[in-house]
């Protein structure tokens, strides 16, 4: 079998949507018909989701990406949630200069915007080894805070117009954002700021969901979006905008155990992982100032 063959069934048993293209020949096996030409089962665009503070989460994560990595003949872009998307120019040079992850960090995300690096520094520095395009996928704090404030007039048209924006939102999709922002604030927040909050995680769902397609190699290859696992969930998230696109995608979610029953429908696949240790996140929590 071909290298280039058996890297893509390979990079196909990853996914478990195209668990049919796993079996390979064994021997033995009686000779059969000359083989068709070999047609790529897996999406395009794959979501790995995170618990932004989990370690062990991260490290399995860190191993998918590398299964996919791993032939320069199958490209990869990856797009991060962790920059933010008018820091594309700033990434792109770094990605250019810079031989390690801190090189990059500190050019593409100079004020850390509150993430752990530490976590995503090995992702990093696998795309700067392996000459891997990173993508800033997300909608700065800044532009969200707009939203809240403006609604989604306060995006850019053409992501707009490519999303519908100017449509409403349906109802069951805003009611399951409006819950997620309640829930994710420890059911803090006023009433009157839980649906611009909500409206402002959808736009972040779209910018995430609009670099996904316009990153994708024009020769093949795959898109991983690294994200949490909030913005990975198929009912209400990112897939829930790719989903006209006519490109096929998959998500991985990775949670901490016990998983809940019903979570199992919001993911393709899921990866348990042991909780991280942290104290209440509640415990402390104060709802902004309206």
């Amino acid at each position: 079998m071909p290298p280039s063959t058996t890297v893509r069934l390979a990079l196909a048993c990853l996914l478990p949507l195209a668990s049919a293209a796993c079996a390979a020949p064994q021997a033995g096996d009686p000779p059969g018909p000359p083989e068709p030409p070999i047609v790529e089962p897996s999406p395009r665009l794959v979501l790995l989701g995170e618990v932004h503070d989990n370690a062990e989460g991260h490290r399995q994560r860190l191993e998918a990406v590398r299964g996919y990595t791993g032939s320069d003949d199958f490209p990869v872009v990856i797009a991060m949630e962790q920059f933010d998307r008018e820091r594309q120019t700033d990434l792109d040079a770094a990605m250019a200069r810079c031989a390690d992850a801190a090189c990059v960090i500190e050019a593409a995300a100079p004020d850390k915007a509150g993430w752990n690096w530490e976590f995503y520094a090995p992702v990093i520095q696998h795309a700067l080894d392996h000459d891997i395009p990173l993508v800033a996928a997300n909608l700065s704090r800044a532009d969200a805070s707009k939203v809240v404030k403006e609604g989604f007039d306060a995006l850019p048209r053409d992501l707009r117009d490519a999303f519908d924006l100017d449509r409403p939102l349906p109802e069951a999709l805003l009611s399951a954002q409006v819950e997620a922002v309640r829930d994710g604030h420890c059911n803090m927040l006023p009433e009157s700021l839980l649906e611009p909050m909500a409206r402002a995680q959808v736009a972040r769902d779209v910018a995430m969901a609009d670099a996904m397609l316009r990153a994708l190699p024009e020769s093949g290859g795959v898109v991983l979006l690294l994200a949490g696992n909030g913005h990975v969930k198929r009912d209400i998230a990112v897939p829930w905008w790719l989903r006209g696109s006519g490109e096929q995608w998959v998500a991985v979610g990775y949670l901490e155990t016990p998983v809940e029953p019903g979570a199992y429908r919001w993911f393709d696949s899921i990866h348990e992982i042991p909780p991280a240790e942290r104290e209440d996140p509640c415990a402390a929590f104060k709802a902004p100032a309206r």
